[in-house]
């Protein structure tokens, strides 16, 4: 199986490296690193507005959203424009997905099977918007280059999915700023070693006490006329969010 993955995308950063060092210093370090770059976007809770550019052979559309976080198992996202997608939302609590389609008053839970499937046409799939995977859990992962770029120093983790995984990546590269701990580009390989797609991070403003990229574009790479860009609006971060607030009922209003 190649091509999209349950890899969360709004979400792999920055890998802040401490100097290599060998054997099991490097691999706890990297560990609470890549811990530390799932959270970067969402902190313990998080709400913020952000607008999803979607560009194919074929047609454009552009998506605006409200959105909202809390720990590592609640996300909440809603469109708001354009007016024939508006209230269409996706829930995520713990490892259950539910999307809410408002033209036919309906609440679909999603299979697993469908985390890897593309969410509104994009090149996002749903698990990129609803973050279930992350890297500790999912992946080995190791130092694979270093390099000086503009006096920053350059690195790039190669991660490799566990045998029992449930993802179908074969291989994730992540390039990242160590000495601003700020992701540049992610590559992810399908199951055969073929190139899927490319993220790449840019435009770095301080939200709150955070320096990030506020968007990110995806490029895939079997349709080089293709992409999807997200941009972040607005993100605020340790929001007072109530667990009930992450319901099928919030999902429906």
């Amino acid at each position: 199986m190649s091509g999209k993955g349950r890899v969360s995308a709004l979400l792999i950063a920055a890998l802040l490296l401490l100097p290599l060092l060998p054997g099991r210093a490097l691999a706890l370090s990297a560990s609470e690193i890549l811990d530390r770059v799932d959270d970067l976007y969402r902190g313990k809770s998080s709400s913020g507005k952000m607008t999803m550019a979607i560009t194919t052979e074929h047609w454009q559309r552009t998506l605006s959203m409200d959105m909202w976080s809390k720990g590592k198992d609640m996300s909440l996202i809603r469109i708001t424009a354009p007016a024939k997608e508006q209230g269409t939302a996706t829930l995520r609590v713990k490892n259950e997905i539910w999307n809410y389609l408002p033209k036919v008053n309906r609440v679909i839970k999603l299979p697993s099977s469908m985390m890897s499937a593309s969410w509104m046409g994009s090149h996002f799939t749903n698990d990129d918007l609803v973050k279930e995977s992350r890297f500790t859990d999912d992946y080995t992962f190791s130092v694979t280059g270093e390099r000086k770029e503009n006096g920053h120093t350059i690195v790039d983790i190669t991660c490799i999915p566990k045998p029992d995984a449930a993802v179908v990546w074969g291989k994730v590269v992540v390039t990242a700023d160590a000495d601003e701990f700020l992701p540049l580009k992610s590559l992810y390989y399908d199951e055969d070693g073929d190139l899927a797609r490319t993220m790449v991070f840019s435009d770095v403003q301080k939200m709150g006490d955070r320096i990030l990229p506020l968007s990110l574009v995806i490029y895939p790479a079997d349709k080089p006329k293709e992409k999807t860009e997200v941009h972040y609006d607005q993100i605020n971060f340790d929001q007072d969010l109530p667990d009930d607030f992450f319901s099928l009922r919030n999902l429906q209003k």
